[in-house]
């Protein structure tokens, strides 16, 4: 059974449903498995700017509505989830999609793909990388968050992933990572001489 939050804000004690496998990964950044309309009660508290959504299926309607009435940016990256035969992670869209998410005038933001865990996973794991998080931290992190379905080819992904990479595609943004173990661990952001992407990640706005 997921967690329930009573808001006691309002008059009525709204009880407030957060997506399944719903998690802080850090201050501004959020992850969870697919959002039910139910949840968007939950959501709006987090005043989120943009969710990443990282599933091929087109955005349920009614959801999108949601978005829209709450001034929330969709961001799609169609990643295929099969199983059988199993489908590897696209290293290009993931790139594109960590461009998004470590651009914190895009804060607060969501990830979620339909359970919050493989996909979202990955996202995650790459990054931690990019947070310089020692590779065994990153993967019991993703392993924790996947349960007893975590993937080995998930591992390899985030594993092998070349956060180094990042340098040529980040033209303008400057990154440091404060805080390790017990402190709190924060994305700050500058930005010099901005440089027009030639190339932008689709977005479906709501």
């Amino acid at each position: 059974m997921g967690l329930l939050i009573v808001d006691d804000d309002n008059d009525g004690g709204e009880v407030l449903i957060p997506p399944k496998n719903f998690s802080m990964v850090e201050d501004g950044i959020y992850r969870s498995g697919f959002p039910q309309l139910e949840n968007f009660g939950f959501l709006s508290t987090l005043n989120l700017k943009c969710i990443i959504y990282l599933c091929p299926e087109p955005y349920p309607e009614d959801n999108l509505k949601s978005l829209e009435s709450n001034n929330i940016k969709l961001f799609q990256f169609g990643i295929q989830g099969k199983t059988d035969p199993p489908t590897p992670m696209p290293k290009d869209t993931v790139l594109s999609a960590l461009r998004v998410l470590v651009d914190v005038r895009n804060h607060p933001i969501l990830i979620h793909c339909k359970q919050g865990k493989h996909r979202t996973g990955c996202l995650v794991g790459c990054l931690r990388k990019v947070q310089n998080w020692c590779l065994s931290s990153v993967l019991e992190e993703y392993q924790k968050c996947a349960g007893l379905k975590w993937r080995q080819r998930d591992l390899r992904f985030i594993e092998d992933f070349d956060v180094h990479g990042l340098k040529q595609c980040l033209y303008s943004i400057i990154y440091q990572y404060n805080g390790y173990g017990l402190k709190r661990r924060k994305l700050l952001y500058q930005e010099e001489n901005v440089v027009q992407e030639q190339h932008k990640p689709q977005a479906t706005k709501g």
